[in-house]
């Protein structure tokens, strides 16, 4: 691995040991890639079959596609998963649990549905409510951010044609990356800025004059926080726990904080609501 010093958090937390951390990253790792084969697949077909789900949220055949890929591959690890396109598991079902793996097979549908290829792959695993593995995948970039609290965060390039993931996991670039431009940076909603983040980004604005802003779609906001593109990202509007469970662990192994806006303490998941609170990351 390339390693850039940075000022690493110390979040530890995890009860696996490293060797077993680096197996579940390999398996994730895989289980994203090869999703976002069978994506890609279909982005590049002109057979999206979009439907709204309950809450009038779209979903595509990509986003079943993923999902019974990723559930294929995490199977071997015997951690439940709890996927958006999954069904839903009672939280007295799931409340025990120690471990789960937190998945959103296309985070940014609506991203992928317009074909402006802001959409991606995640997955997380949790340990304690807390975030120990994190891997996010850009299918149309080719980008791939992944993360343990053993290792830290990396970004890699991925060829998706011909890949090896114990060599990708070598060659990743050590996060948060330097950055030339020291302008305070936000990082905003493309399509969910609510008033309040408005008034955020002029707080921001007294407080440290000039401030560039930019607009990304689903968790590539977080990952332009661990990889030192911006400084903040501030959600204050609804989100999922499988919305972020991949890009919280990133930007925490990167050395970043994402904080609960209702707690002030660290997101924490496997929660009975699984609706998550306003955020934080910085």
């Amino acid at each position: 691995m390339n390693h850039k010093s940075s000022n690493q958090t110390n979040h530890r937390v995890t009860t696996s040991p490293p060797h077993r951390l680096t197996e579940l990253l390999h398996h994730s790792i895989s289980a994203a890639l090869e999703a976002g084969k069978a994506i890609l697949d279909i982005y590049h077909s002109d057979d999206f079959q979009v439907e709204l789900k309950g809450d009038d949220s779209p979903l595509t055949k990509a986003d079943i596609a993923s999902h019974n890929v990723i559930m294929s591959h995490l199977k071997a690890t015997n951690i439940p998963v709890l996927s958006e396109e999954g069904k839903s598991i009672p939280y007295e079902e799931r409340k025990d649990w120690r471990q789960l793996w937190i998945v959103d097979p296309i985070d940014g549908t609506k991203e992928f549905i317009k074909r402006n290829g802001e959409f991606t792959v995640n997955i997380a695993l949790v340990e304690n409510q807390k975030t120990v593995i994190g891997v996010i995948y850009v299918p149309v970039l080719n980008d791939l951010y992944f993360s343990t609290s053993e290792m830290g965060a990396f970004k890699v390039k991925v060829n998706l044609e011909d890949y090896d993931v114990d060599a990708l996991m070598q060659q990743g670039h050590k996060l948060p990356l330097e950055r030339e431009d020291k302008t305070f940076t936000i990082v905003a909603s493309r399509s969910h800025r609510s008033p309040e983040t408005d008034d955020y980004i002029n707080q921001m604005r007294e407080k440290h004059g000039d401030v560039n802003l930019i607009s990304k779609g689903s968790s590539l906001k977080l990952c332009m926080v661990a990889e030192g593109q911006a400084d903040c990202y501030p959600r204050f509007a609804p989100t999922m726990e499988w919305d972020t469970a991949a890009g919280q662990a990133i930007c925490e192994h990167a050395g970043f904080e994402v904080i609960d806006w209702s707690t002030k303490e660290r997101m924490l998941y496997n929660r009975a609501e699984l609706l998550n609170a306003w955020f934080l990351v910085y």
